[in-house]
């Protein structure tokens, strides 16, 4: 791959960069940090997440820029706790949050109910209304099987889900190469949804790699910011490193990789 090919995917692929921050101990210092990040003149994410206390402050610094807020819910553990998620969502949108994240209740699943995650789905889509996208995060790196990684991606569909997530990056194993290909056909199959690879996405080929991946399932014209995220922030330093000819930034180790 040419340096100007590079250039290109990189940009492909900040335009679809959900630039995160979920540690325990942020701050609102850290949000305004995480914001100012998603202005560089290099290009915009297509948005923020942030825990869902941090959703007012986000809007009001990235007013104007067009890059989204997302904030978490249910998060990391995937209760199967419907009231829960339904509140944590019911405050995202409240504080003009635009896009919710919400973790299945995968453990539910692998224990063989999978109506509580069809209505937990549910629940939280009808509390979005049409005020915001629902990402539901399917941890397909616990549900580890393709068999239950379908099972998930159709149930979370079906459901109402606007995108299907990998992962919460909390765990062992996230993004795979071989969940998307799952995730991806799912998503074909059913004629809707969209895709969000989270965690393990570190540079621009890597990215490449599920964005060819999406072309060939999908279509070439298929993934946009509006159909395809990287839930990947330690992603953006590599980026950026392609698109101002800098190798020598390197990754960036203390980054959130969800």
């Amino acid at each position: 791959m040419s340096q100007a090919e590079l250039k290109t995917l990189a940009a492909r692929a900040l335009s679809m960069l959900d630039l995160t921050s979920l540690n325990d101990g942020d701050s609102e210092a850290d949000i305004v940090a995480l914001c100012d990040k998603a202005k560089s003149p290099l290009g915009r994410p297509a948005a923020v997440c942030v825990w869902p206390r941090f959703v007012a402050l986000a809007k009001s610094e990235l007013a104007g820029t067009g890059v989204k807020v997302a904030a978490v819910a249910n998060f990391p553990d995937g209760a199967a706790d419907i009231d829960r998620a339904v509140a944590d969502t019911e405050e995202i949108v409240a504080a003009g949050g635009d896009e919710v994240d919400v973790v299945f209740p995968y453990r539910a699943l692998m224990d063989g109910d999978a109506a509580i995650g069809a209505a937990l789905v549910e629940a939280v889509k009808q509390a979005c209304g049409d005020r915001a996208a629902l990402k539901v995060i399917i941890e397909s790196g616990a549900l580890k099987t393709d068999a239950r990684i379908r099972q998930a991606s159709d149930i979370a569909l079906e459901a109402g889900a606007d995108f299907i997530k990998t992962s919460t990056g909390k765990v062992p194993i996230n993004a795979t190469p071989a969940a998307a290909k799952t995730m991806l056909e799912a998503i074909k199959a059913q004629g809707r949804g969209a895709f969000k690879a989270a965690g393990g996405v570190r540079d621009a080929k890597t990215a490449g790699a599920y964005l060819a991946m999406a072309d060939d399932i999908l279509g070439p014209d298929w993934a946009t910011p509006e159909t395809f995220r990287f839930g990947a922030s330690g992603l953006l330093t590599d980026l950026h490193a392609v698109l101002s000819d800098r190798a020598d930034l390197g990754g960036d180790a203390a980054a959130s990789d969800y």
